[in-house]
């Protein structure tokens, strides 16, 4: 396609993806008390288990405004996550054909399911991030932690760790359509193990190690994973076209063979 139609379609993409994510803030205002709730659970836990001094404030009289706006665009850009991936996958593979659909659908199909794992592996390592955090607090000393710092803090973990474990997958998927390699980027690992860790440590809220750490592990392990699955697509794909030079060859001998009669 043209520039102008390249930017005529991304601009269609990504209004169709903005609606979505209208629509799921909308239905994230409903959620918004008892995500919140089990958002702050942690700063909670602290105080009434530990026994040490830890509480969630508001800085001003619209932060509670605020919050509730951040929360529910934070999660309708969860509910509206399918749509949006496959407007992503549509816009970088236009003019599918059949086959290629088959291979958008595969990526949603992947790619939604690992987008909510990734924010559930926050969700699970976030009680001890912020345990061990906050227990650098002196003696003496008190959390007393503003709201928006914290759920700033907390959905840019999820966020993080959602986008990250979606990576992995756009490679297999790029391979699939046959834009690189699995050799290619196998020769690079070194490369990739860089700049993984290296997205993990500018990825994780805060700069603590804890957090780039269980990133960063993840994240490598799917890495793997997803350059085997390359391998053995690019294996699948060479049998299949030696299986098609064969058939040509076949049937040019068989040509062959009648002309000489």
């Amino acid at each position: 396609m043209a520039l102008k139609e390249h930017l005529r379609e991304a601009r269609n993409r990504l209004f169709i993806s903005a609606i979505a994510v209208i629509l799921g803030t909308v239905g994230g205002f409903f959620l918004y008390n008892p995500v919140q709730r089990a958002l702050a659970s942690p700063i909670i836990a602290i105080d009434e288990k530990e026994g040490r001094t830890a509480s969630l404030n508001f800085a001003t009289a619209a932060s509670p405004f605020d919050l509730l706006i951040q929360v529910s665009v934070f999660l309708g850009v969860i509910i509206s996550s399918p749509v949006w991936l496959y407007q992503i996958w549509a816009f970088i593979t236009p003019g599918l054909k059949s086959k290629e659909r088959r291979t958008a659908l595969a990526f949603i199909a992947v790619a939604v399911p690992l987008f909510l794992a990734g924010i559930g592996l926050a969700w699970l390592i976030l009680p001890n991030a912020v345990r061990v955090l906050t227990e650098f607090t002196p003696e003496d000393f008190s959390n007393l932690i503003d709201v928006s710092v914290y759920f700033t803090f907390v959905l840019r973990l999820m966020l993080a760790f959602g986008i990250a474990f979606l990576l992995p997958v756009l490679l297999v998927g790029l391979n699939m359509v046959g834009l690189v390699s699995g050799k290619q980027i196998l020769k690079a690992w070194r490369i990739t193990v860089f700049l993984v860790s290296l997205f993990a440590a500018m990825a994780a809220p805060g700069g603590d190690a804890l957090s780039m750490f269980y990133l960063a592990v993840p994240l490598l392990l799917l890495f793997f994973v997803a350059i085997g699955l390359c391998l053995l697509n690019d294996r699948r794909r060479a049998r299949r076209a030696h299986a098609r030079e064969a058939a040509v060859e076949a049937g040019a001998d068989t040509a062959s063979s009648l002309e000489a009669l």
